[in-house]
């Protein structure tokens, strides 16, 4: 009985494996999408890359006011580390003790800031718009008296846009809480970055196929330190410039020099845009205090412009990136047009990091043209 059970059970199982195998007969076939022209198998592959690479592209604009927030916050990381960096060549003390110091020092600067000079900064900002509006509406005077018309509400609007424009993303975000919960978002993500950075480096690495990762690792590795030297440098002028034309305007007795320093400190961090603009400011204020101080404070801007070109410009420029000055200008009118007075601040360092990623990716194509030229070389010995 159950023998017979058994094979019964056996003969059915064949019967529905066999039922099975004619259903799915022909399955193996290729799936209706299945392209068997191998040359038009390559264009489809073509164009669905093309597909991905317009949709990235699209993506990156969408989101384009993110990344830029996200690169600033590398930006101040790297100052942090680079300081980090500098004070243990010093004291053999731990990172996270390091970069508490570089932060306390900051916070320290501008308490000593606020708190020594920040009610006659405040004075003086407060007067500037209304010396600037007068010393404008003389010069629109002195130019329709010699024939050339211009509207000085035309003029004026062209001044605000130049100086109080906060660009896409801040108007994006939101006025003023926009700009301190962006500045808030850069400061921590900045620290986060600056406590850890080889944690970040290597989900980036993680992120390439595995042969190109040593390559990619190279890369960052230049990057960071061509961005630390960048921002070093760009600290270093920006501390000459504003200390030195505060106590330069001092000794000839300009107007507002404490505040005109500052000024001219804070837009050094702007390559050529930020030197024209502090450089109107100050004449503007000298020769509204006649013309011998006009002339004085266009002598110190030019005096302090030419020293900072010539010494400790170039002093930097040999251990940074080189940047023709031309394209640093057309960079910043693209980012200033994109993004407003963050693309004017962000635009040579993300042009920096451009070009040592360009570079890396030409020595690396090189070397491997020249390992191959050797390998036929050998092959045709052989």
């Amino acid at each position: 009985m159950g023998q017979s059970d058994t094979s019964g059970t056996g003969e059915s199982g064949q019967q529905a494996s066999s039922t099975t195998d004619a259903q799915y007969e022909g399955w193996d076939d290729a799936s209706p999408t299945y392209i068997s022209s191998p040359r038009l198998r390559v264009e489809a592959q073509k164009a669905l890359i093309w597909v991905g690479v317009i949709g990235l592209a699209a993506l990156t604009v969408y989101i384009s006011q993110s990344l830029l927030v996200i690169f600033a916050a590398l930006v101040f990381a790297s100052m942090i580390d680079g300081g980090a960096r500098l004070i243990g060549r010093y004291l053999a003390i731990p990172r996270t003790l390091r970069i508490a110091m570089v932060l306390l020092l900051a916070v320290a600067f501008l308490v000593w800031l606020g708190y020594f000079a920040g009610s006659q900064i405040a004075a003086q900002a407060a007067t500037l718009p209304a010396i600037v509006e007068k010393q404008l509406n003389e010069l629109i005077d002195l130019a329709q008296d010699n024939g050339v018309q211009v509207s000085l509400s035309d003029a004026q609007s062209m001044l605000n846009q130049v100086v109080s424009g906060v660009g896409t993303v801040t108007r994006a975000i939101g006025g003023i809480a926009g700009v301190i919960g962006t500045s808030a978002v850069i400061l921590i993500i900045g620290i986060y970055v600056a406590l850890e950075p080889n944690l970040y480096e290597r989900g980036v690495e993680w992120m390439a196929p595995r042969g190109e990762r040593s390559e990619l690792r190279k890369t960052l590795a230049e990057m960071a330190q061509t961005l630390r030297r960048l921002m070093a440098g760009r600290i270093v002028g920006m501390v000459f410039e504003g200390f030195f034309t505060w106590i330069a305007l001092e000794m000839f007795g300009v107007p507002m020099a404490a505040l005109l320093g500052i000024l001219t400190g804070l837009l050094a961090f702007i390559p050529n845009i930020g030197a024209v603009i502090s450089g109107l400011l100050m004449a503007i204020v000298g020769f509204s205090a006649g013309v011998e101080t006009g002339i004085a404070a266009v002598v110190i801007y030019f005096v302090v412009q030419t020293f900072d070109g010539y010494v400790v410009i170039p002093m930097i420029a040999r251990k940074t990136v080189d940047l023709p000055p031309a394209l640093v200008l057309g960079a910043q009118l693209i980012m200033g047009l994109l993004f407003g007075i963050i693309g004017l601040l962000l635009a040579d360092p993300l042009l920096a990091m451009l070009k040592v990623a360009l570079v890396r990716r030409s020595e690396a194509n090189s070397a491997m043209q020249a390992a191959e030229e050797a390998e036929k070389a050998r092959s045709g010995a052989a």
